[in-house]
């Protein structure tokens, strides 16, 4: 243990630990005003979020006087997915209850600080040894109050020393979230600006363009139903919205289904598989995933998920993808940001594009292509840059808690 630190139960340096309940009725009794409900999905580890805050009124709020959150308690999540996550509470939603999800934490503030706490319990190596703790059931991950309160931490006696390592942490954390936020806004700006440029083209059309439907362009279908009792272990790969996702992101595949040689043979004769040039869209759930077949390797793929778009023989099939991509950003806008559910083929075929003669459509096609390759490599940069702030965060955490601070 490092000198100057000790080690204790948090049963013996706490004065409540605790969780509530779902008050009579359910969510259907939640108020629009009244007192804070606090569930797991407003405890978050690097704060408290108010996103979908429940609120109860006086009657319910009695029922739950047990648990009153009161300022500097610790918030810890007992149950589900997000187990182990943990959070100061915040005083601006004070007095609050919780739920049967949360469980309330309240140091002894003679003995440790909140802040203090919180970072130790968020930090890697406690956050496992809590994850470690929690009972696995045939559903979720729970961990009971009697496990919180034996559960044995260390920490610094002195508060001064816990004091000046929440100095430092609140920081380093403060710099490394104002750095996050930047990167984030430059990822969104490269998106943004590749998307505008792509609205641009379709709207300042030149000379010899000619307006068509997609309907009359080519044929939009689907493929044959395949039945999950058709799957084979190995065989003609199978696709799904997760691997054409995959595709149009020039990501590594990870194919997980297939189909027989032979299936794939009837299909191919009787009904016809896609062919270079080819282009597949989903169109249900993750709707605008567009990936243009390249190449000759055989595959098939799941039927209502996917569109098929096919014998566009006018169309550079390049082009098309961007004219595909900028349909589905201007869905989008008119859905006020949410992303549709599912296109339709009847909607597909009825949209009428404007089309410029074949060597412009190439000319296009090709500067999308580079802007595209460049807004992928600025987004890959800020990606990777955010996924290190995240291990910086984690590193942080590990040496504060390791003496190295």
């Amino acid at each position: 243990m490092k000198k100057g630190w000790i080690s204790n139960r948090l049963g013996a340096i706490t004065t409540k630990i605790g969780s509530g309940a779902t008050p009579r009725g359910g969510q259907e009794s939640y108020k629009e005003t009244g007192t804070p409900l606090i569930r797991s999905l407003n405890v978050h580890d690097w704060g408290f979020k108010e996103v979908k805050l429940a609120r109860i009124d006086a009657t319910q709020a009695a029922q739950l006087s047990n648990v009153i959150v009161e300022p500097d308690d610790v918030l810890l999540n007992i149950t589900g997915a997000s187990v182990a996550r943990c959070c100061v509470a915040a005083p601006e939603f004070l007095p609050a209850r919780v739920n049967q999800h949360v469980s309330i934490i309240r140091p002894r503030k003679d003995e440790i600080l909140s802040a203090f706490l919180q970072y130790l319990l968020i930090s890697q190596t406690y956050k496992d040894q809590l994850l470690h703790t929690g009972e696995v059931g045939s559903t979720r991950q729970a961990i009971t109050k009697a496990q919180i309160q034996d559960f044995v931490i260390e920490y610094p006696k002195s508060l001064a020393e816990q004091q000046r390592l929440v100095g430092i942490l609140d920081e380093a954390f403060a710099g490394l979230a104002t750095a996050k936020a930047t990167a984030e806004k430059n990822l969104q700006n490269a998106r943004a600006l590749f998307e505008s440029h792509l609205q641009s083209v379709f709207s300042q059309r030149g000379k010899g363009w000619v307006e068509k439907s997609l309907e009359e362009l080519g044929t939009i279908t689907s493929s044959k139903r395949i039945f999950a009792s058709e799957y084979v272990t190995t065989g003609v790969p199978f696709y799904r919205t997760k691997e054409i996702k995959q595709l149009a992101n020039h990501r590594e595949i990870t194919t997980e289904l297939f189909i027989s040689k032979s299936r794939y043979k009837e299909i191919k004769t009787s009904f016809g598989v896609p062919q270079e040039g080819d282009i597949l869209l989903t169109a249900i759930g993750t709707i605008g995933e567009i990936w243009v077949v390249e190449g000759d390797d055989d595959f098939y793929f799941k039927d209502g998920n996917v569109l098929w778009l096919k014998e566009f023989a006018s169309v550079n099939p390049r082009f098309l993808k961007y004219v595909l991509m900028s349909f589905v950003e201007s869905l989008n806008k008119m859905a006020h940001g949410s992303a549709y559910s599912a296109l339709p083929i009847q909607r597909l075929n009825a949209h009428r594009v404007f089309l410029p003669p074949p060597r412009e459509q190439e000319e296009i096609a090709a500067k999308l292509d580079a802007l595209s390759t460049e807004t992928q490599r600025l987004a890959s940069l800020y990606q990777q840059k955010l996924v290190a702030l995240e291990a910086l965060k984690k590193s942080l955490l590990h040496q504060a808690f390791s003496g190295a601070l």
